[in-house]
């Protein structure tokens, strides 16, 4: 199944696309290129830097890209390493608008070999970076304590029959270590109880692990003050998140950074010397209409918030 970009025409209006003159912009998680296609195709002036961390989607976004030529620049980078690309490619290291896509793509979710299914028997990996020298879901999946794994299941994908699959999965490897998706799969279901429900036994489970592989996180944390830092005057920041923990994280960073004082209400003066660096374009979140949920199901889960800097 192609990746479809999310909410192509919100992002373009968001941004201001069509209405900064020689702009340049920064997609932080360039992808296929869907999403810097559509910015790059609105006007001829502008420029665009483009970050992933994987191989396959640069490959693939080089391809897509290539109609720009040297408008577009493609590093194989994290967006948690924004500030570093940005000072390297840009001159002066300030941009009109930063684009953050934190979902999956559905080229990584349909490839089996990268192990972040349970609909496709491959390699348990779920690396964004096959390249890199992390530790694979089966490294932890084989090597935590059932507390260790309780804990990120429960935390990362909120499944609460966390220390149930943890013991579950601790028992079966000792009969033979667990190296595929559809091994751990079919641990997962197995400790289904109750009615079924909508969603996959296995689906919490396996976000969670790929969270904890990639930090995705503490990237999301990291990337925030970054991206703000990084734009200009004026300039916007556009997020889209696809789950509720890392649409905590970014709504509660729009939020602060949007408030001026954060001394407790009843204190008489205010000592914290915090100032609003942002103001919020989108007071709530923007979801897909209900023409692009037809066409693209991915979009059910996605929200899209906007910031300004001040």
């Amino acid at each position: 199944m192609p990746h479809i970009p999310i909410m192509v025409a919100p992002i373009l209006k968001g941004l201001r696309v069509s209405e900064i003159e020689h702009a340049c912009w920064v997609d932080g998680t360039v992808g296929a290129g869907g999403h810097s296609h559509a910015i790059l195709s609105v006007r001829t002036d502008s420029r665009l830097l483009g970050l992933d961390l994987d191989p396959q989607a640069l490959v693939l976004a080089s391809e897509k890209l290539a109609v720009f030529g040297d408008r577009v620049v493609l590093c194989h980078s994290s967006y948690a390493n924004m500030a570093q690309e940005i000072e390297k490619w840009i001159n002066p290291p300030l941009v009109d608008g930063i684009l953050l896509d934190l979902g999956i793509s559905s080229m990584q979710v349909d490839t089996a070999e990268r192990g972040f299914s349970f609909r496709y028997n491959g390699p348990l990996d779920m690396r964004f970076n096959p390249d890199s020298q992390r530790p694979t879901a089966a490294d932890l999946v084989n090597q935590l304590s059932a507390d260790e794994l309780a804990d990120i299941f429960y935390t990362y994908g909120e499944e609460h029959h966390s220390r149930r699959i943890a013991s579950a999965i601790v028992k079966a490897r000792v009969a033979q270590p667990i190296v595929t998706t559809g091994q751990l799969a079919e641990i997962i279901a197995h400790q289904q109880r109750g009615p079924r429900e909508k969603i996959h036994p296995a689906t919490r489970t396996f976000q969670a692990l790929r969270i904890a592989v990639n930090d995705e996180l503490g990237a999301v944390e990291r990337v925030l003050p970054m991206a703000v830092n990084s734009l200009k005057p004026g300039g916007r920041l556009a997020v889209i998140t696809f789950h509720s923990l890392e649409d905590r994280i970014v709504k509660q960073f729009f939020k602060e950074a949007s408030t001026g004082c954060i001394c407790p209400p009843r204190q008489p003066v205010c000592t914290c010397n915090h100032h609003a660096s942002v103001w919020m374009v989108t007071r709530k979140p923007v979801t897909a209409d209900p023409d692009e949920l037809e066409n693209n199901p991915r979009a059910r889960s996605a929200k899209l918030r906007i910031v300004e800097k001040l």
